[in-house]
C-alpha cells in the first residue's frame, strides 16, 4: 500500500486578485459618484430636459407647419446644446414631437389661427 499524499482536486478559487480588486473598487466608486451626482442634480437635469423638449417641439412645429420648411431643415433653428433632442412628426395631426434621451417628450400641434400649441404636460 502506497502512502502518498493524496489531495483532492480543489475547485477554482473565487477570490479576486489584487489587481482586479483595485479595478473593481474604482468602478464601484465611479458608479456611486455618478449616481450621487445624478440624484443631486436630477431636478436641474429634468427641468432643462423638459424646457428643451418644449422649445424644440414648438420651434420645429412652427418651422414645419407655419414656415413650410422640411423637418430636417428645422434643426438649424435650435439653440446650441440641443443635439440630444430628437424630432418626429405626425403629418395627419400636424404635430411635432421632441424627445430627450427617451425620458422626456413634448408635442406641439399646429392649429389654424393659433399657430403651434404645446400639449399640457402629463
Amino acid at each position: 500500500m502506497a502512502t502518498g499524499n493524496h489531495s483532492s482536486p480543489t475547485a477554482p478559487s473565487l477570490t479576486i486578485g489584487p489587481k482586479r480588486r483595485w479595478w473593481l473598487r474604482v468602478v464601484l466608486v465611479l458608479l456611486a459618484l455618478s449616481l450621487i451626482t445624478l440624484a443631486v442634480f436630477w431636478s436641474s437635469i429634468s427641468s432643462y430636459a423638459m424646457t428643451g423638449t418644449s422649445y424644440g417641439a414648438r420651434v420645429a412645429c412652427s418651422c414645419r407647419y407655419a414656415g413650410g420648411r422640411d423637418l430636417s431643415d428645422c434643426r438649424k433653428d435650435f439653440e446650441p446644446g440641443m443635439e440630444l433632442v430628437s424630432l418626429s412628426e405626425d403629418s395627419e395631426a400636424k404635430s411635432v414631437t421632441a424627445r430627450f434621451a427617451l425620458m422626456f417628450s413634448q408635442t406641439a400641434t399646429y392649429k389654424e389661427g393659433w399657430g403651434c400649441v404645446l400639449e399640457p404636460w402629463k
